[in-house]
């Protein structure tokens, strides 16, 4: 799948880490991704720290296989410039707030004048239509509209949320299937079209499985911790040394764990016996199996556990991630480099096994890296492309010059 899509040519106005994800799975499956940015950057940028060189390591994780041109949209001629690039492009991804890029001349009502092919994917925080279209919001944020962060921690904690950016993360993931749909249609009927995919949405879409028990009962989820609300046992305990996750809630490995307790009896407990009952009585349930589970380390249990196929694993900090023989196996990390910061390691992209992870082709872009070789790239002519630099509208890196 490396060069999937090759030949696809993609400008990515997009900033911070839903858009720009979008854009890096489209670069590794071969796509030709531009990155346009202004003269200052990104602004996801200046997320850190860590900072590697100077460089933000969050934003560059962001970005690889991707080329960057620093254009400042707000000169008149910036605009102009990019309408030119995206007469020529396939895909425009953009994460403005809704009406910017109209403002600027380059939304999709006047590029599909002249580009009726052209996919188009805006990527907001609540949309492109709607009551709440135009507030502004970010996946922290949005994790508190949406209900995530209503779900997350203790009973008695207060709101948390998933450390991750999973409302941006979930969005990237959904806006790349929402491009290929798109490609896909295009092929067929010849037309692109304009896709709305919003943090919200895609907050909401995460919690599938919990909205739809709320709306099946009209109960507000109680924050279980590591717990799954709807099975037991199936959640973190404390061992001896540390931490075991155990899923163990279908009956016969509900009787599989109890056996290797030590505790059979415990299987047919009235309390416990049924899935429903070990649900309703799970406070009482996490005692009794605290209490056993103290008696070894958790890499012990671990091994006794997998011996009589209960499923199970330690909490793994990320230093055991590291050494974990599954992620050498599997090549998920990748290398990439920047001209500034050098070496930078990441999670690639897994689309399948081992022959099918892609590429990184190119590492994540300092600001303006490419502005030259893109406009030449375009037809642009080396008069023009100087008298672009010389006033501002267009900047490239001094050692690239």
């Amino acid at each position: 799948m490396n060069d999937a899509l090759a030949g696809l040519v993609v400008l990515d106005f997009s900033q911070v880490g839903a858009g720009p994800t979008c854009g890096m799975l489209l670069g590794d499956l071969g796509a030709d991704v531009i990155k346009v940015e202004a003269p200052g950057g990104d602004i996801g940028r200046k997320l850190g720290p860590p900072w590697q060189n100077g460089e933000s390591v969050v934003s560059m994780s962001f970005n690889r296989n991707k080329r960057s041109i620093a254009i400042d949209l707000k000169h008149p001629a910036g605009p102009k410039l990019a309408r030119r690039l995206a007469a020529a492009a396939d895909v425009v991804l953009e994460s403005f707030r809704p009406g910017v890029m109209d403002r600027l001349g380059i939304g999709y009502a006047a590029l599909r004048e002249i580009h009726p092919r052209l996919v188009f994917c805006s990527v907001s925080a609540y949309g492109q239509t709607g009551p709440w279209r135009d507030k502004p919001g970010v996946d922290g944020i949005v994790q508190a509209v949406s209900g995530l962060m209503s779900n997350i921690g203790e009973e008695d904690s207060p709101p948390m949320k998933v450390q991750v950016p999973a409302a941006d993360m979930t969005t990237g993931f959904l806006a790349f299937g929402a491009v290929l749909a798109a490609l896909r249609v295009r092929d067929l009927t010849g037309q692109g079209q304009h896709l709305d995919v919003s943090l919200y949405n895609s907050a909401l879409m995460l919690q599938q499985s919990a909205l739809a028990s709320y709306l099946a009962s009209g109960e507000k989820p109680v924050r279980s911790g590591s717990a799954a609300p709807y099975s037991a046992p199936n959640e973190a305990y404390p061992t001896r040394d540390g931490w075991i996750m155990i899923a163990a809630y279908h009956e016969d490995r509900w009787k599989a764990l109890c056996e290797v307790l030590g505790d059979p009896p415990l299987a047919t407990d009235p309390r416990f016996a049924t899935n429903p009952q070990r649900v309703a009585n799970r406070k009482a349930l996490t005692a009794e199996l605290s209490t056993r589970l103290a008696a070894h380390g958790t890499l012990e249990w671990q091994e006794r556990f997998e011996t009589a196929d209960i499923i199970c694993a330690p909490i793994a900090g990320y230093d055991m991630v590291m050494d974990s023989p599954q992620l050498a196996h599997n090549g998920v990390l990748v290398e990439t480099r920047n001209v500034d910061a050098g070496v930078v390691r990441m999670p690639g992209a897994a689309f399948g096994d081992r022959d099918a992870q892609s590429r990184v082709r190119r590492g994540p872009p300092a600001i303006g890296e490419h502005s030259r070789e893109i406009l030449g790239q375009f037809g642009v002519a080396a008069g023009d492309i100087d008298a672009l630099l010389a006033t501002g509208v267009v900047q490239q890196r001094k050692d690239k010059q």
